[in-house]
């Protein structure tokens, strides 16, 4: 098990049971006691969990893990949904990304796409975004003009919220948005855990002239706190081909059309 995988597991068992024991981590890991009361400490100095005499208790991991450690888990799925999302984007376009995984690994499929790193006096594609990380990654790329909206900045997510936020995004507009999520079901569409950032999110897919959801399979039939939209507000869904077939065909009785992403469905296409 790497050590990402590691992290993330070690925090998911925490949440679930309230506290863990060195030498329990340890089996559950399979690694040694030692490795288990590093990766502890390495918790610790995130403020993601707190330390005790012979393990360790939740610390303010209140929602979703931060960006850099939740990167590693479900890469190829994401990788899929990234690569089908900057497909659909053409040369010159305004692309909007909000925060998260998926949207991060979207903003790397169009840096990486030849024709947006391409020279000339214009900028091949506009990235309008409220992530700080994508704003972070894009900027180096002068052929991508890069628009961060301004707003307060949530820890967790990188992403930025509230009346900056709405302010600049209600004076822009938009070809193509991607927005990620925490849940989604055919009942109550897309939602996140903070409303501040879910009201930033369904701004950005209205100011678009097209909007999809992004995310991997594990969002499916998670219903957080905070709403953004669902078909009235969404163009489709991009997940990956991970997915089950009943909750797809699910959410194309409910209007939200699917586009089912990956590696086998790609080369049947």
């Amino acid at each position: 098990m790497k050590r990402h995988e590691r992290l993330n597991t070690l925090l998911d068992i925490l949440g679930e049971k309230g506290g863990l024991e060195v030498e329990e981590a340890a089996g559950i890991l399979g690694v040694s006691a030692a490795t288990a009361r590093r990766d502890m400490d390495a918790l610790a100095e995130q403020q993601l969990l707190i330390r005790t005499r012979g393990g360790a208790v939740p610390g303010h991991v209140n929602y979703d893990l931060p960006v850099r450690y939740r990167q590693g888990a479900r890469a190829e799925g994401r990788a899929a949904v990234a690569r089908a999302a900057a497909g659909m984007v053409s040369s010159g376009s305004v692309v909007g990304l909000s925060g998260g995984t998926t949207t991060t690994e979207v903003a790397r499929a169009l840096a990486r796409r030849p024709e947006f790193g391409e020279t000339g006096t214009e900028p091949s594609l506009t990235v309008v975004t409220n992530a700080l990380n994508i704003a972070n990654e894009l900027a180096i790329r002068p052929q991508i003009k890069t628009v961060v909206t301004g707003g307060v900045a949530h820890a967790r997510s990188f992403e930025l919220s509230g009346t900056f936020a709405e302010a600049v995004l209600g004076r822009l507009h938009l070809d193509i948005a991607f927005i990620g999520v925490n849940g989604i079901t055919p009942t109550e569409g897309a939602t996140v855990h903070n409303e501040e950032e879910a009201s930033v999110n369904a701004l950005m897919a209205r100011r678009a002239q097209r909007a999809f959801v992004v995310a991997d399979a594990s969002k499916i039939g998670t219903r957080c706190f905070a709403r953004i939209g669902g078909s009235e507000l969404f163009d489709g869904f991009l997940t990956d081909s991970s997915s089950p077939s009943e909750a797809v065909a699910e959410f194309d009785r409910s209007s939200l059309a699917v586009t089912v992403c990956g590696a086998e469905k790609e080369a049947d296409a």
